[in-house]
C-alpha cells in the first residue's frame, strides 16, 4: 500500500529519435523506464514516402516526443546540414504535432562505426537518443 506522502511515480515516456541525412534517416526508440535506446531501422526513401514511413513508426511506437540529431562542425559552428536537420525537425513537428527535441549529434556516426554497428544510421540515432535520455532530470 502506498503512503499518502509517497510521490506519485513518473509516467513512462517513449521517444523516437532520428539521425537525419539527405539520403537516409536512421531511427531508434527508447523510453524513460529503461533509460536506453535501441536502433530500429534506416529509412532510405524520399519525399512523402519518407514521411509515410515515419508516420507508420509514430503510429506503432506512440512516442511522447521526437528527438533529432543536429550536426555541427567540431568547433560547434553550424553548417549546411545543421539547417537541413532543423528543417526536418520543423517538418516532423508540423506533421505529427509532437514536441521535437534537438541533440548535438557530432560524431554519432563515428561512434556507431567504432562500435561495429551493422546499420550505422539506426545505431547513430540510438546514440543520439541515449544522449537525450541521459540528460533528462
Amino acid at each position: 500500500m502506498r503512503s499518502a506522502l509517497a510521490p506519485a511515480s513518473s509516467p513512462v515516456l517513449s521517444f523516437l529519435a532520428f539521425d537525419f541525412g539527405s539520403r537516409r534517416i536512421g531511427v531508434a526508440s527508447g523510453n524513460t523506464l529503461t533509460q536506453s535506446a535501441t536502433p530500429l531501422t534506416t529509412i532510405a526513401l524520399q519525399g512523402d514516402a519518407r514521411f509515410d514511413a515515419i508516420a507508420t513508426l509514430v503510429s506503432q511506437w506512440q512516442p511522447a516526443a521526437l528527438v533529432i540529431g543536429v550536426p555541427f562542425h567540431p568547433d560547434g559552428a553550424a553548417h549546411v546540414n545543421t539547417e537541413r536537420a532543423r528543417r526536418f525537425g520543423r517538418q516532423l513537428r508540423g506533421r505529427f504535432g509532437l514536441p521535437v527535441h534537438e541533440v548535438d549529434e557530432r560524431y554519432s556516426t563515428v561512434e556507431a562505426r567504432a562500435a561495429g554497428a551493422r546499420d550505422l544510421d539506426a545505431a547513430a540515432a540510438a546514440l543520439i537518443l541515449q544522449q537525450y535520455l541521459a540528460a533528462l532530470p
